[in-house]
């Protein structure tokens, strides 16, 4: 890792990740494979960001922790990279495995439980379509019609005012490194 960290994908610890290193590698990992309209590619990063803010949108009294949860959901994927769907299926479950190691990792590395309670990961996993939605219609090409069948239609309410943003990594590496910070702090 550029921290100087070694990090062993198959036997991950929480002394060896950083979140500078989790924050640089999302901001450079494209959603979509990078298959979407701007300049730029939709990181891993923004679309966490914007998952932490649904998810408080959805559950406005969960506690930091759980926003925390909210904000490294996707946080494997700064050494595995965004796989779509079916090519997660196709490598089988030892792509779920190793996922399931390294959450565990960066879970406890930052002051959270292993396994998040289920209805926590529930809530987090709704925040999650209904970003895909909004990627989906905002910059991928998707009719509504098209992102409704595959993701859902999400209240009104939740999306108000929300909008992607298309950014260099350096911002994105920013504002995800900040936001963990405040979360951190608000934790205790």
């Amino acid at each position: 890792m550029l921290s100087g960290r070694r990090l062993d994908l198959l036997d991950p610890t929480p002394v060896d990740i950083e979140i500078e290193d989790i924050a640089h590698g999302l901001a450079f990992v494209a959603r979509w494979n990078g298959q979407t309209l701007g300049d730029f590619a939709y990181s891993v990063a923004e679309h966490s960001l914007l998952v932490e803010t649904l998810f408080r949108r959805i559950a406005p009294s969960a506690p930091p922790r759980w926003q925390m949860a909210a904000l490294l959901h996707d946080a494997p994927e700064y050494v595995i990279g965004d796989m779509i769907s079916p090519v997660k299926h196709a490598v089988g479950p030892g792509y779920e495995e190793l996922d399931q190691r390294l959450t565990a990792a960066i879970h406890i590395r930052f002051g959270l439980p292993a396994q998040i309670p289920a209805s926590v990961k529930k809530q987090i996993k709704r925040a999650d379509r209904i970003s895909a939605w909004m990627e989906a219609t905002q910059i991928a090409g998707f009719t509504t019609a098209e992102a409704n069948k595959f993701f859902g239609r999400p209240r009104p309410e939740l999306i108000e005012g929300l909008e992607l943003h298309l950014r260099p990594p350096v911002a994105a590496r920013q504002d995800y490194t900040s936001r963990f910070g405040e979360l951190q702090r608000a934790m205790g």
